[in-house]
Formats: structure tokens, C-alpha cells, sequence
């Protein structure tokens, strides 16, 4: 690769690299449903030219023959890079590496995945009656190669692997709608996964639903599970975004930064190297090392993430922070939130409350929230609390602002709970409007 782009006269580039082997597995009723089994390469090569642009191209050929076309092609497309604010190679990028402790996991044989999962589907199916199906359900096992390399000598590798069950069962009693619900773990193989626990969340949440009333159209104060106040903030990801704020279609601006955006309660901190976070990345896209970033601390906002390109645009000290991704143009985005609250106010419980709305998931995050405007809109499965009883919610859904729901969180209830997007208490939020089915 230097060879080659010594020759071309290239004296900037750089190159990542991701491959995979991906392995999944379906049943319907105790027959298996699909079998997959895929080998995935990609490479994205950036060159700058002798006026600073940078022109990028993909690849999955990683032959000697398939780089240096990939070279030759970003080279001829670097003359049409953006001359506004072209990036660079990220400072960063050769700074040592704090390694994480992942061992490799060996994968197992397809059918052994099988098996796994048709004896997990017929434990929920004998959960009970009224459940008839499993009709969205998986085993997957997955094995990550990454590398990062760069003309100024920075060199980057990082072996993973990961395994995923998810169980969404379907009961359905005479008389009655059809209702769901489910559970999903993550391990850093499959024989770490539990098993028990995903069948008997999966089975205990959808029972949960059976029986349901409608709710009145009103005011109420709301408490989201660990998963659902995550998908919330996963929405609104671009108020932390700095690449968003140059683009002006975040929420907040650069003068934002030390303001109050949140209940002072509320913490979250983004944490890509959490020990939750399975198959964890050590660097990112530019090779910058992840760390653990602070965003919200006690309701206040006080980084923003970071591209080499934005940090540097931002002419402020900021720094890359690991949150880079290459392609096109390098996008940011978060890697693992961590959610960290006070308890506030004591007399709110999940146990001995009432006239409450527990929040369980939410749906139709890509159609229901405006990020630019901080609104959303979100369908949702919850229940109406009534001194401890729960009594699930029939349809509705959920509204309000962000910047609001932020300000008016006030209380976080039990201990962090880990989830496949990070990490979060039960958080308790006034004054948000639900709306009822008609």
C-alpha cells in the first residue's frame, strides 16, 4: 500500500477495514424457518491531493491488484473533494491504546445454533396458553476483523466476537386483540448467553399484555424503562453531535455547551468502552482511541462529539473523541450511553404508585421523532400503574419535547440496568401527554 502510493505520488491516505463472519438462525414451531451464513469485506481508502483535498472510494477487494485501483479511484475523485473543509488524518490516530480485556469466543457449528433456539422456542411456547407463536426470533453469532492504517505510520487492529438472542413472542386470546412483546441478550459468545433469563423476560412481558384497557387521553407523569428512555436519547443523538451543530440541525449550538439541558439529576456519560458494551471498539473510523466521554453532568451539557474535522473546526481545544465514522463524508454518532441518576423524588415507585405510566418499549422511532425541532410522537407498550398493580395499556402514544422531557425528569429509580444500547436506571418523567385510542 505505501509502495503503491509512493508511486502515485500520494503522500497523504489512509485505510480501514472491516471484515465479518456472520452466522443466524430462525425457527417457526419447532421447524427451522432460515439458515444464514455470510462473509462480509469492506475497505474505504481516503488519498489528499497536492491541494488538500480528499477524494474516498470502497472496496471489498484486498488483493494487492484491488487496493491500488482503490487508491487510483480516490485519487481521481479527490479532485472533486470539498474544499470548504476538507478533513485530515486524526492527531490521534498513533496514540497508544489502552487494550480491552475481549477474548475471542469460538464459534459453534449452524446446527448446534439450531438446536439452541428451537429448545428456547418451545420453552416460550409452553409458557403459556395463549402464546402461538414465536413469530420474530434469532440466534446469531458474529466474529469482527478491524484495522486502521495511515500514511503517517499509525497502525490499528482489533479482533472481536459477539452473539445476539432475541425472542418476540405472539399470545393471543378468544375475543381478544393479539399482543407481544420480548426480550434480546448480548454476549461476547454464544455460550454466554442466558438463555433463561431471554426466555423468561420474553414470556413474562408478553403475558403481562394480555390483559389490557384503553387509557384516557391526558397529562401524566411517565416512567421509561432502562430501554426505552436509551431509544429516546439514541433519537435525539444529534444535541451531542458536533457535526450536527456545524450543520445547524442540531438542538444546540456551540454556545450550548455549560448550559443546563437536563433535570440536574440526570447524568450521561458515553462510554464506548464500558464492560456492558459487548464487542466493544477500541478505536474508531479515523483511528482516534475510544474513551469514556462525558456529555450531561448533573443536567449540564459538557462535550459534544467529536471528528477530527469538527474538533478542528470548533477552533476551541476540542479533541477527537472516538465517535467517527467513515464513509462518503465522516458522520458521528454515539457508541454506548450510560445513564447515571439521583434518585430525587423518593415517593415515586414502580411498586406503590398510581395513576402512573410505565413506559416498556417504544415504537416507530424513525417516523415519530423530529430531531431538528426536538418533538416526537411515539406509539408505545406500557401500562397504567395503580398502587403497584399493572394494567397494560391497550394502544397509545407518547408525546412531548425533548428539551422538556429532559428538563422535567424527576426521579431515577433502581440500580443502572445493561441493555444492547447502553446502560440506565427507570426514569421518571411529569407532564408528558398521552394520547389514547379513539
Amino acid at each position: 500500500m505505501t509502495e503503491d502510493a509512493s508511486r502515485m505520488g500520494l503522500a497523504t491516505w489512509d485505510l480501514g477495514i472491516t471484515c465479518g463472519n456472520d452466522t443466524s438462525v430462525q425457527v417457526d414451531r419447532g421447524e427451522p424457518k432460515q439458515r444464514k451464513a455470510r462473509q462480509s469485506t469492506t475497505a474505504m481508502v481516503r488519498v489528499w491531493n497536492d491541494q488538500g483535498l480528499v477524494g474516498i472510494t470502497s472496496t471489498n477487494d484486498l488483493s494487492t491488484p484491488g487496493l491500488r485501483a482503490a487508491l487510483a479511484s480516490a485519487q481521481q475523485a479527490s479532485a472533486f473533494g470539498d474544499a470548504q473543509s476538507p478533513p485530515r488524518l486524526s492527531p490521534q490516530a498513533r496514540d497508544p491504546l489502552t487494550p480491552l480485556h475481549q477474548p475471542r469466543q469460538p464459534t459453534l457449528p449452524m446446527q448446534m445454533l439450531l438446536e439452541r433456539l428451537l429448545d428456547a422456542e418451545r420453552q416460550v411456547l409452553n409458557g403459556h396458553q395463549a402464546i402461538s407463536t414465536v413469530p420474530y426470533n434469532g440466534l446469531a453469532q458474529a466474529q469482527r476483523e478491524r484495522l486502521y492504517i495511515n500514511s503517517a505510520g499509525a497502525l490499528r487492529h482489533q479482533s472481536t466476537t459477539s452473539a445476539t438472542l432475541w425472542l418476540y413472542p405472539r399470545a393471543e386470546e378468544a375475543g381478544r386483540k393479539p399482543r407481544g412483546a420480548g426480550a434480546v441478550r448480548l454476549a461476547a459468545g454464544v455460550d454466554d448467553l442466558d438463555l433463561e433469563g431471554c426466555i423468561a423476560e420474553a414470556t413474562e412481558r408478553t403475558i403481562s399484555h394480555l390483559d389490557y384497557a384503553p387509557i384516557d387521553t391526558g397529562v401524566y407523569t411517565v416512567c421509561f424503562s432502562p430501554e426505552a428512555f436509551l431509544n429516546l436519547l439514541w433519537a435525539f443523538g444529534s444535541m451531542v453531535n458536533a457535526q450536527a451543530v456545524l450543520d445547524g440541525i442540531s438542538l444546540s449550538r456551540r454556545s450550548s455547551l455549560g448550559s443546563q439541558v437536563a433535570s440536574p439529576l440526570l447524568t450521561v456519560t458515553d462510554d464506548a468502552r464500558h464492560p456492558g458494551h459487548v464487542a466493544a471498539p477500541e478505536f474508531d473510523g479515523e483511528g482516534t482511541p475510544t474513551r469514556r466521554l462525558l456529555l450531561i453532568e448533573g443536567g449540564r451539557l459538557r462535550h459534544f462529539l467529536h471528528s477530527e474535522g469538527t474538533a478542528r473546526a470548533f477552533a476551541d481545544g476540542s479533541m477527537a473523541t472516538g465517535h467517527a465514522n467513515l464513509g462518503a463524508k465522516v458522520t458521528l454518532g454515539p457508541q454506548w450511553l450510560d445513564v447515571e441518576g439521583q434518585r430525587g423524588d423518593s415517593s415515586l415507585s414502580c411498586e406503590t404508585s398510581s395513576g402512573v405510566v410505565l413506559i416498556d418499549s417504544l415504537s416507530a422511532l424513525h417516523a415519530g421523532v423530529k430531531a431538528s425541532q426536538g418533538s416526537f410522537s411515539l406509539p408505545f407498550d406500557g401500562w397504567l400503574l395503580s398502587g403497584g398493580e399493572r394494567r397494560s395499556i391497550e394502544a397509545a402514544t407518547v408525546a412531548g419535547d425533548i428539551r422538556s422531557t429532559l428538563q422535567h425528569v424527576v426521579a431515577c429509580e433502581g440500580d443502572p440496568q445493561c441493555t444492547p444500547s447502553g446502560r440506565s436506571p427507570h426514569v421518571w418523567v411529569e407532564g408528558l401527554t398521552i394520547t389514547g385510542e379513539a
